[in-house]
């Protein structure tokens, strides 16, 4: 079974090292508000306004996505290029007049399937990884859970910013969550991030620092910037090229629902697919093998260039990066293996031998851009399956993190 991953929110911080102060006021109905969170997604550097609505943040050159969040109040979301920034920014926050956390609040019920959703919240969203152990959610209560037999859709909402204490890497994060989806074995997730490091001595600053490090090393954002650096094969990156088609020893979805209403109309009972019928004798033993089939795969990866090298990969044009491979990417990363809790992940897994780091990278639609510092500007241009489907949140880091080459 295949894990589809998408992770959406993502900003593009400079890594450049001029830097430029930014100010601003932030108002409701002319009047200033105090203790306003404004931010920039997914890094370390954020501040809260003054009694008089003022704010300032120093920040490199670059673009970013700024975020102004105040409890009851709609989000504002300002892409931030210090190019342009000529003068102090003013935000007037609107009223949130969306009844969505009234709901919330009535309909949520901390009973045993609630207990069940958070737990499966925190498996899809936090993750298994062994970083995943030491990354806990503070503030559960204000998620509120639905699920839709239906479509096999499960969401999430949260009433109020997520606060997650990260452990394993020395951080506390605050997350204010958009949107949470799970249908089938695709999952999906847009939220705004705001890193803090956690108070520790020099043993534990050490131990973070080295699990930063683990966790960037073979991740999407390292795997981009090497591509960008045209470096990734000195880093430790090996990519092939495949194809995906549809399997043709899998029998159509139209012919496995006419083989089980067959079976139900036969009235034999619930549907054995472990049945042994290598040679069918008779309909019902036909539409049983059918049945059986609907185990195989649906589609079938075919590897047809391996070693790819740079002008493989990507394009240039205007400092921007465009991919330009057909079909489908194999990434594998050589210098570290596998955690046995991912070749646990899948309960009838035979294989118990770590190897290589190897993941999928799927893409969407044509020419996805990647800006000059190796992030992918649309992320829900593609999707991720294998290793980097593993690594989730527990396994983040802010955007503007520097690996520490002396470890």
């Amino acid at each position: 079974m295949k894990n589809r991953f998408f992770l959406l929110g993502i900003l593009f911080p400079s890594l450049i090292l001029a830097q430029i102060t930014i100010k601003g006021n932030v108002y409701e109905s002319n009047s200033p508000i105090e203790n306003v969170a404004v931010y920039l997604n997914n890094t370390m550097l954020g501040t809260t306004t003054n009694k008089e609505g003022e704010f300032q943040l120093k920040v490199n050159e670059g673009e970013y996505e700024l975020i102004v969040s105040y409890l009851g109040f709609k989000k504002i979301n300002y892409r931030l290029n210090t190019v342009n920034y000529t003068k102090p920014l003013r935000f007037d926050l609107v009223e949130n007049e969306n009844v969505l956390n009234e709901i919330v609040i009535k309909k949520t019920v901390y009973n045993e399937t609630w207990k069940h959703n958070l737990a499966s919240f925190k498996q899809e969203f936090i993750g298994l990884t062994n970083l995943a152990e030491d990354c806990e959610i503070l503030n559960p209560e204000v998620l509120h859970f639905e699920f839709d037999y239906a479509q096999n859709k499960f969401t999430a909402f949260a009433r109020k910013p997520l606060k997650i204490k990260n452990n394993g890497l020395g951080y506390l994060i605050t997350y204010e969550l958009e949107d949470f989806t799970k249908i089938n074995n695709y999952v999906s997730y847009l939220g705004y991030s705001r890193y803090e490091n956690l108070k520790g001595g020099k043993r534990k600053k050490k131990r973070w620092e080295l699990n930063r490090k683990i966790a960037y090393n073979g991740s999407v954002v390292h795997f981009l910037k090497s591509l960008v650096n045209n470096t990734f094969t000195e880093e430790g990156f090996i990519v092939n090229q495949f194809k995906r088609v549809l399997n043709k020893k899998r029998p159509t979805e139209e012919a496995l629902e006419k083989a089980r209403a067959f079976i139900r109309f036969s009235r034999i009972g619930s549907i054995n697919v472990k049945r042994n019928i290598d040679n069918p004798k008779t309909a019902l033993d036909s539409a049983y093998a059918i049945v059986r089939k609907s185990r195989l795969p649906k589609f079938e990866d075919y590897l047809y260039k391996s070693q790819l090298k740079q002008s493989d990969i990507i394009s240039q044009k205007e400092n921007q990066y465009y991919l330009i491979f057909d079909d489908n990417l194999s990434i594998v990363y050589t210098k570290e293996k596998e955690e046995l809790r991912f070749l646990r992940r899948e309960l009838f897994s035979k294989r118990t031998t770590p190897l290589a780091q190897t993941s999928s990278f799927i893409p969407l639609k044509p020419n996805i851009i990647i800006d000059k510092r190796g992030i992918l500007k649309e992320p829900l241009s593609a999707y991720y399956e294998g290793y980097w489907s593993y690594e989730k949140f527990a396994n983040s880091l802010p955007l503007n993190y520097v690996p520490n080459t002396k470890l």
